[in-house]
């Protein structure tokens, strides 16, 4: 009898010993101090109920940094244990010594159930008929603006179904010379002259970013109603000053101007959020996007993620559940962060308060249906990353978008072709 318990005792012991129960984990990020704090609080409850569970957070505060400090950690096959990747950037990393497919753990999970996400940010995540990470927001690209300037001006607050035309004569009311001395001292509107920014305002206008969504081949900015759009786009810089041109926007970038009360509209996912309820100088909300000839807005969704390398894969997988879980995405969206990917969590108070800016949270919600990915390819970020050069250099007037768009189809011919060969 002393025999036999003391042999239950040990595989008691080695129970609790498991790695599912105990050991460490390291987990990446990105963001500014802001951000950084919401994940220190997700990071502190997570071990606050698992214990014998240490999460090791590592933090880079630029996003260029982070995403070559994780290459060079997948090159030379030391990745974190789990980090946070955009749906963008997943299949560059996902197959054989990237990512591990996490489908198998949601099955046999009793706190992540598919079912209760919100369709898009899964379906963002699955590529090669697998599930490589589980998203934890699902954000829109919104306006951020300015009340107090908006009622400086006498200017009504962004309407839910306003226009293109709208947005165009807010900002141009909203950019002044303050001074007198001939420069532009507060602008309408500040976004980055990116693809990812460009490609709701092509969608918007019937157009598409590349010839086939779900094979595709080559860019398809050269089309008529995607020229049309970048044309509009770049319009906003080089014919209507309502947003930085190149030396201005070196010199102090459109968000610090947000942030600073001298620019009135700002173009942005949720991930601002945290930052900008840090300002006390003026009260701020967010809009939707201005609607062209139909609404449609950009997806910007993050996962968590895990190495295939993993040593310790029931550790790693317990706090992707638990992050993902109601009480983790409820913990997350207090902060600001995200608009939960949860259907459950995203229509709670936790998302909703009116009580902690922005009031009109609800619009994230609202654009859902209204949402649309970028192609899912191992060579879209560099597709990405090469066209937004050129789209930025007609964007500030150094090249006519004919020029921008001709050099961002050939420049990226090769990506695509390369991306074909590996299907």
């Amino acid at each position: 009898m002393k025999k036999i318990f003391v042999m239950l005792l040990l595989v008691l012991l080695l129970a609790s010993c498991s790695p599912a129960n105990t050991g460490q984990v390291s987990f990446m990020i990105f963001g500014d101090p802001a951000e950084l704090a919401a994940y220190q609080k997700l990071v502190e409850a997570f071990e606050a109920e698992h214990p014998q569970i240490q999460i090791q957070l590592r933090h880079v505060a630029s996003q260029n940094d982070y995403q070559q400090q994780l290459l060079t950690a997948f090159s030379a096959g030391a990745p974190p244990d789990v980090m946070l990747l955009n749906y963008r950037r997943v299949a560059q990393f996902a197959g054989p010594g990237g990512l591990e497919p996490l489908g198998q753990y949601v099955e046999k999970s009793s706190l992540v159930r598919l079912a209760d996400f919100y369709a898009p940010a899964i379906e963002a995540f699955q590529w090669n008929d697998q599930l490589w990470c589980v998203p934890q927001n699902i954000s829109s690209l919104v306006v951020y603006y300015n009340r107090n300037l908006f009622d400086a001006a006498g200017l009504p607050y962004p309407a839910d179904n306003w226009t293109q035309a709208d947005f165009l004569q807010a900002a141009r009311a909203l950019t002044k010379d303050l001074d007198g001395d001939g420069q532009t001292d507060q602008y309408g509107a500040g976004l980055a002259p990116s693809l990812l920014r460009l490609a709701p305002f092509i969608w918007q206008n019937g157009g598409e970013l590349v010839d086939d969504p779900a094979q595709p081949t080559r860019l398809a900015l050269d089309n008529p109603a995607a020229m049309e759009a970048l044309q509009w786009f770049v319009d906003l810089q080089v014919k209507e000053k309502v947003v930085p041109d190149a030396v201005a926007e070196e010199a102090e970038a459109s968000e610090n101007r947000f942030l600073s009360g001298r620019l009135a509209m700002y173009f942005n996912s949720r991930r601002g959020a945290p930052t900008y309820r840090t300002i006390t100088a003026f009260e701020w909300d967010v809009a939707p996007l201005p609607m062209g000839r139909q609404p449609v807005s950009v997806l910007h969704s993050d996962g968590y993620c895990m190495a295939a390398k993993t040593k310790n894969k029931p550790a790693a997988w317990t706090f992707i559940e638990f992050a993902n879980s109601a009480a983790g995405q409820t913990l997350m969206a207090s902060t600001g962060r995200t608009v939960p990917s949860l259907r459950q969590v995203a229509e709670s108070d936790a998302f909703l308060d009116p009580q902690h800016p922005p009031a009109n949270s609800r619009i994230f919600i609202e654009t859902i249906p209204t949402i649309r990915r970028v192609p899912l390819m191992t060579t879209w970020v560099a597709i990405e990353e090469t066209a937004s050069k050129e789209i930025e250099r007609a964007f500030y007037g150094q090249a006519s978008i004919e020029e921008a768009i001709g050099a961002a189809i050939s420049l990226t011919q090769p990506y695509f072709d390369q991306a074909a060969a590996k299907r």
